[in-house]
């Protein structure tokens, strides 16, 4: 409530309005507060690190003949610490779902006219697949790996989308959705099966070690690239023009 210059009362035309500034202000405080503690942590925890910090690549390579490949990078994200890449491919596949759940993807109606584009992605395109393809095989015994692969695999995607490429019906539905999963899903059941073999989850007997990093880094290297590119398309994929 206002009072004009002449001394009448004003009442506001939409206190709603108000409340939800102030609550928007109250939600923006409450959330510096908790990035600052957060924050706050992360410096302190850092801050009380042994100095030089122990670290693991004595017993990594000692143990690096069992994990099946040698690369150590490779051996650390897939075997000693798979836990942690099969939640870090989970997080992954939240993030269109999440994107998804905003609405439709927009559609481009009209064919793409640029020809130099149109060029670009067919000439790089299938490099960018061949590039993936060596990077996922050469993570067993360099740097590489699935995560680099399925970046380049998704930089083709991201390209063939600019050049007017939209995916048709008959990829937008499930096949899109187990391409999404296949990472995620290959990795938790060959967990799973290693289990009713005997042994422990995610723990690979050093004869089939290798065969299995490969097999479960090809899945992921496509679920990584799709989900990118998906990302890229802004929405949920609905049927549309493609080529």
């Amino acid at each position: 409530m206002a009072r004009e210059p002449g001394g009448e009362k004003i009442v506001n035309p939409n206190p709603m309005m108000s409340n939800g500034n102030n609550c928007q202000r109250l939600f923006r405080l409450l959330l510096g507060l908790l990035l600052a503690v957060l924050a706050a942590g992360l410096g302190y925890v850092l801050s009380s690190l042994p100095s030089p910090a122990p670290g693991l690549s004595k017993p990594v390579a000692e143990h690096l003949e069992a994990s099946g490949v040698s690369n150590p990078v490779t051996a650390v994200l897939l075997n000693y610490r798979a836990y942690d890449t099969l939640l870090e491919l989970g997080v992954l596949l939240l993030a269109p779902l999440g994107v998804w759940s905003l609405g439709v993807a927009a559609r481009h109606r009209e064919p793409l006219v640029d020809p130099v584009l149109d060029m670009l992605a067919r000439l790089l395109v299938p490099m960018l697949i061949l590039v993936a393809g060596y990077l996922l095989w050469a993570g067993a015994h360099a740097p590489g790996g699935a995560f680099q692969a399925g970046s380049v695999l998704a930089a083709a995607g991201v390209l063939l989308l600019l050049s007017g490429w939209w995916p048709g019906p008959a990829f937008s539905g499930l096949p899109l959705r187990v391409s999404l999963t296949a990472g995620p899903g290959v990795f938790l059941v060959a967990g799973v099966a290693l289990m009713f073999a005997g042994g422990r989850m995610l723990e690979y007997p050093p004869p089939f070690a290798g065969a299995l990093i490969l097999l479960i880094e090809a899945a992921a290297t496509w679920s990584i690239g799709i989900t990118l590119a998906a990302l890229f398309a802004g929405g949920r994929p609905v049927a549309g023009p493609h080529r």
